[in-house]
């Protein structure tokens, strides 16, 4: 065999016993005529030891180097000298016997925790830094994530079901991946975004209560927290309302994080779209930070200040303790605010300092005026007002991105300590002013309030769903909604987003189909897995507890995809290369 047991697995209780280890060489000490290597696997590292008197292996000893593979025979002895950092640091192995099975060149960049290779090089040779500890934890974590989702779910009495990967495309949501087909010229798949359409048609077929840990795939612009492929896990349930998926759901996070991490939580608070805007200026607010947005709309009349008399909106966030800002860490936070990506204009501020109230719109703002705002806006002394005036809902979202903003200065966002809730009531639609029509919010099959189902017709903008996302720490960890099962229902939301009877025959007949037959009511829930991964391991990139993950632009520089296809692969498929383009010949 190649190994009695593995290289994490040592201790003192091993004292005397003879094994065989196999790994790879992590550092390797040369002192003198004693060697000591640190032999490393998926488990651990345990250090090896031989002296001068062993002068076979001295001779082998000589040639090898880091990251050669090997096999070692030995006795296990305490450590004259310990590593209190290691778990096998209380003994070493006294070597008898090393084998080489096989050499290795000298890696890229170093294997350590901490590394000397940038991430673009890390990726190229992702299979050696899957060697190191953080990247070999990560998805031992995600590992035991998904052992915990699966041990919650299977207990609970659902059924684990493998639902297509080639499927149509859909006009909603982000742009599909397309796969031409051989056999079908002309025609292609689709890559699903989600097995939305595939779990309602399970609960249709009876199953009751489904999940899956499944593969998604969005062609879509890639952040820190996306990927082109990801990984939900994705859950239907029967004869539901929206207090058992919640109750479900919210167990089921409760379960993972106690197993997981030993951390607890009480109830989720529930709170609804309107107030998550109007309070934090987010759909996802991070409950870690208090200072909530504070709405000035009514203070402001009588105070006759321009800046603020010809907007929609203008809002607030205190920062308690803040007005030890000096100039320049305003101004920094002014310009945060002015990026593009972020989209405010600027900011007004007020500091409550000892000798008063100090603004930087004194000019227009007598001392009355600036006491009527602070005490409208819970100002106290030392504390720092950050106001802004706009359109409602860009105001209110930049607000929100500043409150995070200072909140990161200011070392506010623990990540070990988990605050979530439920974001509830989101509007069903939303109204796109390029294309001049609604879209939904979610997706076409989410149910409408069924008090709001007669404003189809009158104000379908108004309409709220019956969604619900699940947030923690400012992540939308999972979303999802109770289902439109009623087939007058479905074809009432087509219309609303303005898709003709035939448009919706062609995308979703075999749903609306399915409906003749007898539909239960359903919904359900969708988690990113590997967005909750991060989340729990501290980390604010998936990519960590992903693999193999794709660059910011989508590639994977390992494998270098996605490339070309051959002609005759090309012909095959019916598709033609756009020619390349030629210089123009002087």
């Amino acid at each position: 065999m190649y190994r009695t047991c593995t290289c994490g697995a040592l201790r003192l209780t091993d004292v005397g016993r003879q094994v065989v280890l196999a790994g790879w060489v992590h550092h390797i000490r040369r002192m003198g005529a004693l060697v000591f290597l640190d032999l490393r696997d998926f488990y651990g590292v345990t250090q090896l030891v031989a002296d001068e008197s062993q002068t076979d292996l001295q001779e082998i000893l000589r040639e090898v180097n880091r990251e050669w593979v090997l096999q070692a025979t030995g006795m296990v002895r305490e450590r004259s000298s310990k590593n209190p950092k290691l778990p096998t640091g209380d003994v070493e192995v006294y070597l008898a016997q090393i084998r080489v099975l096989n050499r290795s060149d000298v890696p890229p960049f170093t294997l350590e925790d901490e590394s000397d290779g940038g991430e673009e090089l890390r990726m190229r040779y992702r299979y050696l830094d899957i060697r190191r500890a953080p990247v070999r934890d990560a998805l031992r974590f995600r590992h035991e994530v998904g052992r915990k989702v699966r041990e919650y779910l299977n207990a609970q009495g659902f059924t684990d079901v493998e639902t297509p990967f080639l499927i149509s495309s859909t006009p909603e949501g982000a742009r599909d991946f397309v796969v031409p087909s051989s056999r079908n010229p002309g025609l292609f798949y689709a890559l699903p975004q989600s097995p939305q359409t595939f779990k309602q048609l399970l609960m249709v077929g009876g199953i009751d209560r489904y999940y899956q840990i499944v593969r998604c795939f969005r062609d879509e612009d890639l952040r820190a927290d996306r990927q082109p492929e990801f990984t939900q896990i994705d859950c239907e349930m029967s004869f539901v309302e929206r207090r058992d998926i919640l109750e479900m759901f919210e167990g089921m996070m409760r379960f993972i994080f106690r197993e997981v991490l030993g951390v607890e939580f009480s109830a989720f608070p529930q709170m609804p779209w309107e107030e998550a805007m109007a309070k934090y200026g987010s759909d996802k607010p991070d409950l870690r930070v208090e200072m909530p947005i504070v709405d000035l709309r009514e203070i402001r009349k009588g105070l006759e200040f321009p800046a603020f008399d010809a907007v929609e909106y203008v809002g607030a966030i205190c920062v308690k303790g803040g007005a030890r800002y000096s100039r320049r860490q305003i101004d920094e936070l002014v310009d945060y605010v002015r990026q593009p990506q972020v989209g405010g204009t600027g900011i007004v501020w007020m500091k409550a300092e000892e000798a008063g109230l100090k603004s930087s719109a004194d000019k227009y703002l007598s001392p009355e005026k600036l006491r009527r705002i602070a005490d409208a806006a819970g100002v106290g002394a030392g504390d720092l007002l950050l106001m802004m005036g706009g359109q409602l809902r860009k105001t209110q979202r930049v607000l929100g991105l500043l409150r995070l903003e200072v909140a990161r200065r200011e070392g506010w966002l623990d990540p070990k300590v988990f605050k979530p809730l439920w974001v509830v009531d989101f509007p069903l639609l939303e109204w796109d002013e390029e294309t001049q029509r609604y879209y939904a919010m979610h997706h076409p099959f989410t149910m409408p309030h069924a008090e709001d189902l007669e404003l189809f017709e009158s104000n379908p903008g108004a309409m709220r769903a019956s969604a619900y996302d699940m947030v923690i720490n400012g992540v939308e960890v999972g979303g999802g909604s109770l289902r439109i099962y009623d087939r007058d229902i479905q074809a009432q939301m087509f219309r609303a987003l303005g898709f003709s009877e035939e448009e919706a025959e062609v995308k979703f007949g075999f749903l609306m189909n399915a409906f003749r037959y007898g539909a239960p009511p359903h919904g359900g829930i969708a988690f990113g897995f590997d967005r909750l991964c991060a989340l729990m391991g501290g980390s604010e990139s998936i990519r960590d507890y992903i693999a193999f993950p794709k660059n910011n632009a989508g590639r994977d520089v390992m494998i270098d995809s996605p490339g070309q296809l051959s002609e005759a692969q090309l012909e095959e498929l019916g598709l033609q290369l756009r020619p390349k383009f030629k210089p123009r010949e002087e």
